[in-house]
């Protein structure tokens, strides 16, 4: 993976975050305390912001655009994050199903080699009930 690829890598000082999210930096900073953006911080205790931190501002900024305030934003972003985390698990679990398919088909076809006549698979449109007998008859 090149450097230029990697989203979390803290790369940008708080002046240059700010600048490419369309922020004043102060702005950034009353995020951080609202827990809406955490940077990391270098061996002399400066904010660096990665590209994912900047493209998670632009976010925050087009929410408060849309006239949400930070409790709302706070929100929307629980929300998203919450959506992205059930997205993962439902692939994983497609991810699953289609293995266990997998096991399933190679299971039924070692089961038809195993016998001596083909498995037919059987509709229930295909029965026909006969009549009950009665005792005593």
């Amino acid at each position: 993976m090149r450097f230029e690829d990697d989203l979390d890598s803290p790369l940008f000082m708080i002046s240059i975050a700010a600048e490419l999210a369309g922020m004043h930096p102060q702005t950034l900073r009353v995020y951080e305390r609202r827990g809406l953006v955490r940077p990391q911080r270098s061996a002399k205790n400066t904010r660096r912001y990665s590209r994912r931190d900047v493209e998670r501002l632009r976010r925050i900024q087009e929410l408060t655009d849309m006239g949400l305030n930070l409790a709302g934003v706070e929100r929307v972003l629980a929300m998203e994050g919450q959506l992205a985390a059930m997205a993962r698990e439902v692939e994983g679990l497609r991810a699953r199903l289609s293995e266990t398919m997998d096991d399933m088909r190679r299971a039924v076809a070692q089961a038809e080699r195993g016998q001596r006549f083909e498995l037919v698979p059987l509709r229930s449109a295909a029965l026909v009930p006969l009549p009950r007998r009665r005792r005593g008859r």
